[in-house]
């Protein structure tokens, strides 16, 4: 599988992840808890690492730690959650409680979610990982109307991770964003990469260009994904999902070719015109 750079370390992480944003807020559903499960295992079998939940996600905290100890795989997982509150104290307790959800004693990135409050979380975060309680800190949104504070904020240097849209339906992030991201060395995680699911809906029944075997694409969201990574500014792309097929399918947008610029240029086009 495709790894990229955390520029700040060099740690490698792979390039596809999971988002768990509505499909592992699932605790008491013991059909859809299976179906996490399963998904679960197939990522970690095929690789996959990076797992980005929240507080805002219902029980979707909980819901991946207990899976994670079920399937042995804690040790194996890039864990990313985030704060989501207002005030001091609120935020501790929170990420407090995010630890224990999780069932970590250490978290590898803890992110301000949606820049709710993101000073006051900065500076907590900031003595969370000169502690060593979490590994790396970082910001995150998911409209571009947020991404000229998010550029503002990591050109201070001190932020390890931006979490920001960015697809062919919403590429936004690629004017400014993503080449602030790259000026200031911080890594970039991309969530919404589907558009919430309307990409997907919007081809469904379509057929993939023929050129696309160019890139091997055997499905439309390995067509969408490869477009994401190609950008060099990318570090992981982490779509959500409770469908192991899905997830196996995501994770083979991390093999084989990824399109140059004129090939995302085309693949731009050809979105634009269906």
């Amino acid at each position: 599988m495709l790894e990229r750079r955390i520029p700040r370390t060099g740690e490698s992480i792979p390039a596809i992840g999971l988002g768990t944003w509505q499909v592992f807020d699932v605790a008491g559903d013991d059909r859809a808890m299976a179906l996490a499960r399963e998904t679960l295992r197939v990522f970690v079998e095929k690789g996959g690492r990076v797992v980005d939940s929240s507080p805002m996600y219902g029980s979707s905290e909980s819901v991946t730690g207990r899976l994670a100890a079920e399937l042995g795989a804690r040790e194996k997982l890039f864990v990313a959650t985030k704060v989501w509150t207002t005030g001091r104290q609120a935020g501790i307790r929170q990420m407090e409680e995010s630890l224990r959800k999780l069932g970590l004693e250490r978290l590898d990135l803890m992110q301000v979610h949606n820049l709710t409050d993101v000073q006051t979380h900065l500076a907590i975060l900031g003595d969370w990982k000169r502690a060593g309680r979490i590994r790396y800190l970082g910001i995150t949104h998911y409209h571009a109307g947020a991404h000229a504070e998010l550029a503002s904020l990591i050109a201070r240097g001190d932020i390890d991770f931006v979490q920001v849209n960015y697809s062919l339906a919403e590429p936004e992030a690629e004017r400014r964003l993503l080449p602030a991201a790259a000026a200031s060395d911080t890594a970039v995680i991309v969530n919404r990469p589907f558009a919430a699911g309307a990409m997907l809906r919007r081809v469904t029944g379509k057929p993939l260009p023929a050129w696309a075997a160019e890139l091997g694409c055997a499905s439309w969201a390995q067509f969408f994904l490869k477009w994401i990574l190609a950008h060099p500014a990318v570090t992981c792309v982490i779509p959500a999902t409770r469908n192991p097929s899905h997830m196996a399918d995501n994770l083979a947008a991390a093999g084989g070719p990824l399109p140059d610029e004129p090939l995302r240029r085309r693949m731009a086009e050809h979105w634009a015109a269906r």
